[in-house]
């Protein structure tokens, strides 16, 4: 399989996959988007499709004692990564303010999206929650750069992995609110001036690399992502739990989209 053939017609195939999982997994499809770096509009030439979607099982699913898996993985190969949540567990997750749900329900690259999802997401703005996310994208930015930038030659993808969380942290200090997906629209509010000729460069370069291939350290950027790592240890520390507690709003969304689901 090579990336060049899907490459304008990645909706169809996405959607014609999405039908498989419906048919075989008796299941419907609420939302599939692309997750990963070519969401975060910084994939590499030979990157995947990272295709997350959530579902819902017909109802009577729901009320049996043995309960069936709440996520599907459906495909993994050289071009395709497809898996997804049971609403439940989405719903559960969103509960808990989890970051990933925030970025797929944000995701600029959507493939497909059921009436019913929107029920889901006029329900997230209320569960959103600040050090939850904080406390996220600082462990995100702290474990790629303690694992992946800190040798001689690094991936200049995995310094993106670092950068744009810590970009998140600084969108969250800021607007208090879920931060936007695409790299571009996080560094263009909140990445300083000094440092965007330095991160135009890091993507120049990272577009032309393929996804093994590494780069020479980049001192000044090496230097913005230390102190900041620093500074949000402190600040996601000292924030307060935010959390929304009350299931209420949730349950009420699992009954309307599971009674509703065979319409």
């Amino acid at each position: 399989m090579k990336y060049k053939e899907f490459e304008g017609r990645m909706d169809e195939l996405v959607c014609r996959k999405i039908k498989e999982i419906e048919q075989q997994e008796h299941v419907k499809v609420l939302y599939a988007v692309e997750s990963g770096s070519r969401a975060w509009g910084f994939a590499s030439p030979d990157s995947d499709y990272d295709v997350r979607f959530v579902y819902v099982r017909p109802m009577e699913e729901y009320l049996r004692l043995e309960r069936k898996k709440d996520f599907i993985n459906w495909e993994l190969d050289e071009v395709l990564d497809i898996n997804g949540w049971d609403l439940s567990k989405a719903l559960q997750h969103l509960h808990k303010s989890n970051a990933t749900l925030f970025e797929w329900m944000g995701s600029p690259i959507v493939y497909y999206e059921a009436m019913g999802w929107e029920r889901v997401r006029q329900a997230a703005k209320a569960y959103f929650s600040c050090k939850a996310a904080m406390c996220h994208y600082y462990g995100t930015a702290k474990k790629n750069y303690l694992e992946y930038v800190t040798g001689d030659l690094v991936s200049y993808k995995k310094y993106l992995y670092v950068l744009r969380p810590i970009l998140a942290c600084k969108w969250i200090e800021k607007r208090k609110c879920p931060p936007p997906v695409l790299f571009r629209e996080l560094a263009e509010e909140v990445l300083e001036e000094p440092m965007r000729p330095v991160v135009e460069e890091l993507l120049r370069a990272k577009a032309q690399m393929a996804e093994s291939e590494k780069g020479k350290r980049i001192e000044g950027l090496d230097t913005y992502i230390a102190g900041h790592l620093e500074y949000f240890k402190e600040i996601s520390d000292s924030l307060p739990d935010d959390r929304k507690g009350d299931w209420g709003e949730l349950d009420q969304v699992f009954l309307s989209v599971v009674t509703g689901a065979g319409e």
